[in-house]
């Protein structure tokens, strides 16, 4: 922190001149003593900016809360009594702190804080305006669009013309160019001087050499900032009334100020954490905690409500501010400028400071934030540009909670549109149509998920695959139920509800399983079984496989089976026919030896599969990096290998390749030995068997040699092989 002082310390002192006059206008505004602004910036500053956690964030009286604090000062018939009110709000953030309350923040979209930080700028502007020229009727942190005179943001502009001075048309006009061009410069002889210290000095000078040379410019005690005078200690500090503490209506407005004071610093500390350059993280919970702190201790001494202030604080980051030691120091020169420093700060025009933060205002408000959320489409620049409109014309809270709403409706119909996915399987019992919920299932799925199982066709079979979810709500558990229970029934849609677990009280319930009977299979077309197979292996290289419930699948094959294929493939660990088809229990005879070749033995197999199982498919599987193919390739013969070695000989000799180019790793030239072993094996199987080519010709049958790349998983079918 200490070496940060060279950025910290200029920028704690712009933070201060900016605040001084802030802090006073809000205090005016509230109709409660001048002072009590300053005790709360000096609290804010020194106590809530020593407690947090955020490197940047200012904090001190907002004017977000000035109409809350007319309100309960006149409802509760004075000050002492409110201050009441405030002491024990303190007391509601620490518990609200401790209790965690700070995730509310996380819920709040970013284009709604994008448009609190544009709308905040864009007010600086209009409001900074009339006191840039010298019309300083209206309090300095008087943010809201009806002000207390009567008048409005855009009425106030309009009477600029009646009441402006030429002399702080001269300082502001000065001071913005000096603003603007000195950041430019490549060579700065004060680089450790802010531009707006060098503002402020500015206005001083140029008001002084008013006074001595130029009168009919020089602007007045009413221009200027204006610190009241200090008699003595006491007339400082006020103290809350705690004999009202039975007061129901001082509990009232102790939460009300507590909720208020709470949602504004969680969305300030947002938005201060979006312009941070950094972009560091402070955590709410800690930041409540010290909102808590500084407000019981505001209140305890004669202070205002307390949060974080976005204007200040991104003074306080645009200053170039590095630690919180700026929020700090900003906090000691207030205490310091009523007591020893009021003459001379007394000689600072308005008009300087409304240039600083005219400034700001323009740095928070850019083009090109505008052009960017327009970019993401209609659903983000709506709530953006709504809640932008909303706090320019109603006040900082109104116009978030106007944003939060229209951001709601697109959250709604975002999850009505497409809360979770909807496909259609062909599988080997027909068409089966798949729901499958995400990991969050809210009341805010309901209507969507209703509207889906409700317009289902009769007949269906459905499943609902819970198995990713990790929070379903009560609602939508009624929802299912009644699916389950009524809809489902009188439909005659077969359910498979599936993943729900335990503690949502709605067990599993599986109507049908993935398995075929005799009659379906023997409906079955070599083609159709073929496609099948294609399907379930394309679901295996995406990762999305088909429920096995395989539970379920024991007890249906229980007492027979009737798979659809039988495949011949090598005993490889990597190629288990089951997995890479994304096949169920009882779907696949699966014949197993080295090198997928064929002997006496395996010819028996594969009648028994088509002749008394039922199967109407032969697939011969191959497959890459195949280790009975490179055995043969090496001339293997040890021991009884030799039986397997010897089969796969003649594919070697038919590839018209040799094992010295196979020894060089030529992968096209071992697949291609792989492939034409695979054929092999088939002439093989319809030569050594006369019943299965006499149902190959008739077509009743189809054999199919197939080739497994180890390393995508894919299974390709083919009928030649390419040289």
């Amino acid at each position: 922190m200490i070496s940060n002082l060279k950025q910290d310390l200029p920028a704690g002192l712009v933070v201060f001149l900016v605040a001084l006059p802030l802090c006073l206008g809000v205090a005016l505004a509230s109709g409660a003593p001048l002072l009590s602004g300053v005790i709360s910036g000096v609290i804010g500053g020194i106590v809530v900016g020593f407690l947090s956690h955020s490197k940047t964030s200012v904090s001190g009286p907002a004017a977000g809360l000035v109409t809350l604090v007319l309100a309960a000062t006149t409802a509760l018939g004075d000050y002492r009594t409110f201050l009441l009110a405030v002491f024990l709000a303190g007391f509601i953030q620490i518990g609200l702190g401790f209790l965690r309350a700070g995730f509310i923040a996380n819920y709040v979209p970013s284009n709604v804080i994008q448009g609190l930080l544009a709308s905040i700028g864009i007010i600086l502007i209009l409001k900074q305006i009339p006191h840039a020229v010298g019309f300083d009727i209206d309090p300095e942190e008087d943010f809201i669009f009806f002000q207390r005179d009567g008048e409005n943001t855009f009425s106030e502009l309009l009477n600029i013309r009646k009441y402006f001075s030429w002399g702080a048309v001269i300082i502001a006009v000065s001071s913005l160019s000096l603003m603007v061009f000195y950041d430019k410069l490549k060579w700065k002889i004060l680089k450790y001087v802010p531009s707006p210290i060098l503002v402020i000095l500015l206005g001083v000078f140029c008001n002084q050499f008013f006074q001595i040379y130029l009168p009919k410019l020089y602007l007045s005690e009413k221009h200027l900032v204006s610190i009241p005078g200090v008699k003595n200690w006491e007339s400082i500090f006020a103290y809350p009334d705690f004999s009202m503490i039975t007061n129901k209506e001082v509990w009232y407005f102790a939460f009300t100020i507590a909720a208020f004071a709470t949602l504004e610093t969680l969305l300030n500390l947002d938005a201060v954490e979006r312009i941070d350059p950094h972009r560091r993280l402070a955590s709410p919970n800690r930041e409540l905690f010290a909102q808590g702190v500084g407000n019981s201790l505001s209140g305890l001494i004669g202070g205002l409500p307390i949060t974080s202030v976005i204007v200040r604080s991104s003074v306080n980051i645009y200053a170039g501010a590095s630690t919180k030691l700026s929020t700090i120091f900003h906090g000691i020169l207030l205490a310091l400028s009523v007591i020893f420093l009021s003459s001379s700060l007394n000689l600072i025009p308005l008009s300087s400071l409304a240039v600083i933060l005219i400034v700001t205002g323009f740095k928070l408000t850019q083009f090109s934030v505008y052009l960017s959320i327009y970019k993401k489409g209609f659903y983000q620049f709506l709530p953006f540009i709504s809640t932008i409109l909303a706090i320019i014309f109603t006040d900082l809270l109104t116009g978030v909670l106007i944003g939060l709403c229209i951001s709601f409706i697109f959250i709604l119909k975002n999850n009505y549109k497409n809360p979770f996915s909807v496909e259609t399987e062909n599988l080997n019992i027909g068409e089966t149509i798949r729901i499958e919920l995400p990991n969050q299932v809210s009341f805010l799925n309901k209507a969507s998920i209703k509207d889906t199982l409700w317009s289902l066709p009769d007949n269906a079979k459905l499943i609902v695959d819970a198995t990713n979810c990790n929070f379903i709500d009560h609602d939508i558990l009624e929802v299912l139920e009644e699916f389950k229970s009524v809809v489902a029934i009188e439909k005659n849609i077969q359910l498979n509800l599936v993943g729900v677990k335990d503690h949502y009280e709605l067990s599993d319930q599986v109507q049908f399983v993935n398995i075929l009977d005799k009659e379906a299979q023997q409906k079955l077309k070599p083609d159709e079984i073929l496609q099948f197979l294609k399907r379930g292996n394309e679901r295996f290289v995406k990762g999305k496989w088909s429920e096995k419930y395989f539970k379920h699948q024991v007890n249906a094959t229980a007492f027979g089976q009737n798979p659809i294929a039988v495949v011949l493939s090598c005993i490889d660990s990597r190629t288990s026919p089951e997995i890479i088809f994304d096949a169920g229990l009882g779907d696949i005879i699966s014949i197993r030896i080295a090198g997928n070749i064929v002997n006496q033995e395996i010819l028996g197999s594969l009648e028994l599969s088509c002749a008394k199982i039922g199967t109407k498919l032969i697939v011969v599987l191959g497959h890459s990096n195949c280790g009975a193919v490179s055995s043969a390739i090496y001339a293997l013969k040890d021991g009884n290998i030799a039986s397997i070695t010897n089969k796969i000989q003649k594919a070697i000799d038919d590839s018209n390749s040799n094992s010295e180019k196979s020894k060089q790793g030529n992968e096209h030239i071992f697949n291609h030995v792989v492939k034409a072993n695979v054929l092999n094996s088939i002439d093989e199987i319809l030569s050594s068997s006369r019943y299965l080519k006499e149902q190959v010709d008739a077509g009743e049958f189809k054999i199919v040699p197939a080739f497994y790349d180890t390393s995508s998983g894919e299974v390709q079918f083919f009928e030649t092989i390419k040289v």
